[in-house]
C-alpha cells in the first residue's frame, strides 16, 4: 500500500484532478471557508463585543472576559468533534456537513441579533455564550470533516488538495478581516461598537445558509463507500484502543499552527489597537495582508508536500517560528518597521506547519476512524492552543509587564511541533487503509 512519503516515487504527486474531483473539493473547501468566518469574525471584533456585553466592567477587563468567551467556543469543540465524527465514521462523512453548516448559520445571525448588556443584562451575556458554545459544537466536526473528505476523495493527492482545503479556510478569515476593514471604512467611529459588528455576524450567518444550499450536492467519498459495511461501530473504543499514539502525536503536531491561528488571527486585531495603539485601518490592511500571504503560502507547501516528506517541511517550519517568534513582537512592539511589510512576513513564517499539519494527521489514522481521529487531534489542540491564546496572551502581558509576552506562548507552541515531527515515520501512511 502507497504511503504519502513515498508517493512521489510512484508518479502519485502528478496525477491530475478530474472536474468531478475539483468540484466535490472544492464544494467541501468553501463550506468551510464559509463557517470559519463565522467563527473567526468574533475574534475580529472582540473589543466591541467587549464593551457591548461586558459593560459592567473596565475596557481591559471587558476586553479579557471577551477573549474568555472566545476560549469558550472553543471548549465545545471536542465534544461537537467527538458526537459529530462518531457520526461521520459510522454512517458517512456528507450527512455531518449538512447537519453543521446549518445550526453554525443560525447561530451566528443569532449573535449579531442579541441585544446589549444595557439592555437585557446578564440574560444578554449569557445567550451569547450559548450561541458560541453551539457554534463551537458544530465547528468541531466542519474542519476535521473537510480534512477527512478530501484525502478520501483524492488519497494520491493528499498534500494539495488540503492545501487547498486551507487556502479556502484562509479565505473566510480573510472575508471576516475584509468586512472589519468594510465596516471602519463605511461607519461612523461611534458607529463600529454601536451595531456596525453586528452587520459582521449577519452576513457571517447568510453566506452560511448558501453554504448549506452548495452543500446538498455533495457526494460520499469513495473511501467511505468502499468500506461502508465494514465501518466501525464503536470508532472511539478503537480509536483510543489501537490508535492513542497517532491522537497524542496530531494534537501536538497541531500545536504551532493552532497557536499561531490564535494569535495572528484572533488576538493581532485588538493587541495592535488597544495595547501597541496602531492605526486601526492600518491593522485591518495588514491583517488581510497577512491573511492573503498565508493562504499562499499553504497552497504552495500543500504542493511541495506532495514530493518531500512532510515531516521535514513540518520540522523546519516549527524552527523557523522558535526563532523568529521573539523578534518578530520586538519589532512590533517597537514600531520598527512597516506594520503591512511586518505582518505580510508573519503571513509567510507559519506556511511550512499550516501548509503540512492536515494531511499529517489525517495520515495516521485508517479510513475506519479517520473522521474521529482528526476531529480529536484536532478539537483538542485548537482548544489547547488556539481558543486559549487571545486571552493566554493578554494575560501574560499583564503578568509580565511586558507587551512582548504572546511570543513565548508561541515560541512553545512551536517547540511542541517541532519535538513532535520525530515521532511522524513511524505513524503514517495510513491514507487508503480500512482497518
Amino acid at each position: 500500500m502507497p504511503t504519502l512519503e513515498s508517493s512521489t516515487a510512484l508518479g502519485a504527486s502528478s496525477e491530475r484532478l478530474s472536474a468531478s474531483q475539483w468540484r466535490l473539493i472544492i464544494l467541501a473547501s468553501l463550506g468551510g471557508a464559509l463557517e470559519f468566518y463565522d467563527f473567526v469574525v468574533y475574534g475580529v471584533f472582540a473589543q466591541f463585543i467587549g464593551a457591548a456585553f461586558f459593560s459592567m466592567l473596565d475596557p481591559m477587563m471587558s476586553l479579557v472576559m471577551s477573549f474568555a468567551v472566545f476560549a469558550i467556543g472553543y471548549l465545545s469543540r471536542p465534544l461537537g468533534g467527538a458526537v459529530l465524527s462518531w457520526f461521520g465514521d459510522r454512517y458517512g462523512r456528507r450527512r455531518v456537513f449538512i447537519v453543521s453548516v446549518i445550526v453554525v448559520s443560525l447561530s451566528t445571525i443569532g449573535m449579531g441579533l442579541v441585544p446589549t448588556y444595557a439592555s437585557w443584562g446578564l440574560a444578554a451575556t449569557f445567550t451569547m455564550i450559548g450561541l458560541r458554545l453551539i457554534q463551537g459544537f458544530c465547528l468541531g466536526g466542519e474542519l476535521p470533516g473537510s480534512i477527512t473528505y478530501v484525502v478520501e476523495t483524492v488519497p494520491r493527492r493528499a498534500g494539495f488538495v488540503c492545501g487547498i482545503v486551507f487556502f479556502c479556510v484562509n479565505s473566510g478569515v480573510l472575508l471576516a478581516a475584509l468586512m472589519n476593514l468594510f465596516v471602519h471604512a463605511a461607519l461612523a467611529p461611534a458607529d463600529v461598537p454601536a451595531y456596525g459588528w453586528r452587520i459582521a455576524f449577519v452576513f457571517g450567518g447568510l453566506i452560511g445558509l448558501l453554504g448549506f444550499w452548495l452543500r446538498r450536492k455533495l457526494e460520499e467519498t469513495p473511501e467511505f463507500a468502499n468500506m461502508k459495511h465494514l465501518a466501525s461501530k464503536r470508532p472511539f473504543t478503537e480509536l483510543w484502543r489501537k490508535h492513542w499514539r497517532a491522537v497524542v502525536c496530531g494534537i501536538l503536531t497541531t500545536a504551532a499552527t493552532a497557536g499561531y491561528n490564535g494569535l495572528l488571527f484572533a488576538h493581532m486585531p485588538a493587541y495592535l489597537d488597544k495595547v501597541l495603539h496602531y492605526d486601526p485601518h492600518t491593522v485591518a490592511i495588514a491583517q488581510n495582508v497577512a491573511l492573503a500571504t498565508a493562504s499562499i503560502g499553504i497552497l504552495i507547501v500543500g504542493y511541495l508536500g506532495d514530493h518531500v516528506p512532510r515531516r521535514l517541511l513540518m520540522r523546519a517550519g516549527a524552527l523557523i517560528l522558535v526563532v523568529l517568534s521573539l523578534p518578530f513582537y520586538s519589532v512590533l512592539v517597537a514600531h520598527g518597521m512597516d506594520l503591512v511589510t511586518l505582518m505580510l512576513l508573519g503571513g509567510l513564517g507559519a506556511a511550512l506547519i499550516n501548509g503540512t499539519f492536515a494531511c499529517i494527521i489525517a495520515d495516521m489514522f485508517p479510513t475506519r476512524v479517520r473522521f474521529s481521529g482528526v476531529a480529536i487531534a484536532f478539537n483538542l489542540s485548537f482548544t489547547i492552543f488556539s481558543g486559549t491564546a487571545p486571552l493566554i496572551g493578554t494575560w501574560l502581558i499583564g503578568k509580565m509587564g511586558t507587551p512582548l509576552a504572546p511570543a513565548w506562548f508561541m515560541t512553545a507552541c512551536a517547540l511542541l511541533t517541532f519535538a513532535a515531527t520525530f515521532a511522524l515515520k513511524g505513524l503514517s501512511g495510513k491514507i487508503g487503509v480500512a482497518e
